[in-house]
């Protein structure tokens, strides 16, 4: 097999399967790629451009498209999914379309179609998203089948934003891993670099970004592609805008090129983190003997472009470190820390990460220094702010059915994200207390000659639990139950999919390989 080429072979029998063989197609080259990219850190993968372009790969980009409500909204062009499939040829004829354009080299991306959607918690402020066409969506979705196992055999484990089967409870049981006691006492870790950069997708630099996906790819029409997609057009207004900096927010493929070109941050604290290709015993031993040196020791948790770095150390050391930090990503990525959302934090006052807040506090038990996690107080207002907005005066039109209809997401999501916080069902119970009463003053406006006991008569009931606002088949949820309990701390080896199944084979397949993959396609 010659280094540098894809290498893949198509399973014993070729041509194109219908059905589930697409997912198999899939599975088997993603986890190649990955073990291939793994095994060599330096290797360079170069005729990567077929796989796009294979109609199993533009299938299966379709499937996985088409699950997400999005693919009804149409881009610059007008075409959404419900278009597409009532037209002349349906799915088959656009999909033969884009495989003979980008066979031809005659594909070109639209601009993308930009919105501007308000920030949650900032009234008054807004970030653009673009929203690319649906033949553009199902390349970029193409592509990054492709080219993500190959940069995520490079990302180090300390970084958790848009990476498979990681989320943020992920980064924040990393956290509290450095600031929980050890065997050998309590955290080292005083301070933490509270890291804000001043618009990362809008300003990420294209010729800083190449550089680094040419680090693995040397096929040039994959990378022809990747910089169209990032210098095609932005549609405001009717007039098109080209870009120099910045990924379309709302692309599919730009959360992997923005963790590509971010991930120069993880290797500038390459020293005190395990690095994707070691143990995570190295890098406990480095600062270890740095720290015992008398030198202050860094380690970053990074979810896409928000981040901290714990600091081992004195203020001095954290605010020099903040500077060099500053002067890193303006000189190596020609990127900007925000100088007044990005702050020195002492970790016993607490900082707020992902939505925690985080504070390293006493014990009542045990008397040591531990990391604990709390609903932040600006959360729970907001949540009642909504809540409130969902029940205002203009409601009262509506039945009760509706009201909880839209609020039953909202409580099961909350209730979901917060439940690993300390006393999280005290919070919860007050919540319930709270929107308990809200709706029952709701139901008093919206039927004033009604009495207090006649509304409870009519709209509460206790089917097989506690009792609970109804209306019909509607049924409030409540917060309290949802169970509560520590997020588990999953190691610096999350599996990504590909790196178990990778790895189950070593040289040729084995003869039951084909329907191992089916049991795993089928299980996911």
């Amino acid at each position: 097999m010659a280094k540098g080429g894809s290498g893949y072979s198509e399973p014993a029998g070729g041509g194109r399967k219908p059905g589930p063989v697409n997912t198999e197609f899939i599975l088997d080259m993603q986890c190649k790629l990955f073990r291939w990219s793994h095994a060599d850190p330096n290797r360079m993968f170069g005729d990567v451009f077929n796989l796009v372009c294979d109609r199993r790969t533009l299938d299966y980009a379709w499937r996985k498209l088409t699950r997400n409500r999005g693919s009804r909204t149409p881009g610059t062009d007008g075409m959404g999914r419900i278009q597409v499939e009532q037209r002349t040829g349906g799915v088959e004829l656009f999909l033969d379309e884009i495989e003979a354009e980008l066979h031809s080299g005659t594909y070109r991306p639209q601009p993308v179609r930009q919105r501007m959607i308000p920030k949650p918690g900032k009234p008054g402020k807004f970030r653009p998203l673009g929203i690319p066409t649906l033949k553009d969506r199902l390349v970029q979705m193409a592509l990054k089948l492709v080219l993500e196992p190959i940069f995520e055999a490079d990302f180090y484990p300390t970084s958790f934003g848009f990476r498979r089967r990681r989320s943020t409870h992920d980064a924040i049981a990393m956290i509290q891993r450095q600031v929980n006691p050890g065997r050998w006492g309590n955290s080292r870790v005083a301070y933490v670099i509270e890291g804000d950069i001043k618009g990362c997708f809008d300003n990420i630099d294209h010729h800083r970004l190449m550089e680094r996906v040419r680090r693995r790819i040397r096929d040039r029409k994959v990378l022809r592609l990747v910089l169209a997609f990032l210098r095609a057009g932005i549609m405001v207004e009717a007039t098109v805008r080209h870009p120099v900096a910045g990924t379309p927010q709302g692309g599919i493929i730009s959360p992997l090129l923005s963790n590509i070109m971010l991930t120069a941050i993880d290797e500038r604290y390459r020293r005190w983190t395990p690095g994707p290709h070691e143990t995570v015993t190295s890098a406990t031993q480095r600062r270890a003997r740095d720290y015992n040196s008398g030198k202050a020791t860094f380690y970053i948790v990074r979810y896409a472009d928000d981040f901290v770095v714990l600091v081992s150390g004195s203020r001095e050391a954290a605010e020099a470190e903040k500077d060099a930090l500053a002067t890193f990503l303006r000189e190596e990525l020609r990127l900007e820390l925000s100088p007044e959302k990005t702050l020195i934090t002492d970790v016993r006052r607490g900082f707020d990460f992902l939505g925690y807040r985080i504070v390293k506090t006493r014990s009542a038990r045990t008397g040591r220094f531990v990391c604990k996690l709390l609903i932040p107080l600006d959360k729970l207002q907001r949540l009642r702010d909504t809540i409130k907005a969902r029940t205002k005066r203009p409601s009262l039109r509506l039945p009760l059915s509706e009201i909880i209809d839209s609020l039953n997401p909202l409580i099961l999501g909350w209730r979901s994200y917060y439940r690993h916080a300390m006393r999280a069902r005290r919070e919860f119970r007050k919540l319930d207390w709270w929107l308990s009463g809200r709706i029952a003053r709701w139901l008093r406006s919206k039927h004033p000659k009604t009495v207090r006991k006649t509304l409870r008569r009519f709209f509460q009931r206790e089917p097989l639990g506690p009792m609970r606002w109804t209306d019909g088949n509607a049924q409030l949820r409540w917060f309290w139950e949802g169970a509560t309990a520590p997020y588990p701390f999953r190691g610096t080896k999350i599996t990504n999919g590909w790196d178990t199944v990778g790895e189950a084979w070593s040289g040729d397949r084995p003869a039951d390989f084909w329907p191992m993959l089916n049991m795993l396609a089928a299980a996911r």
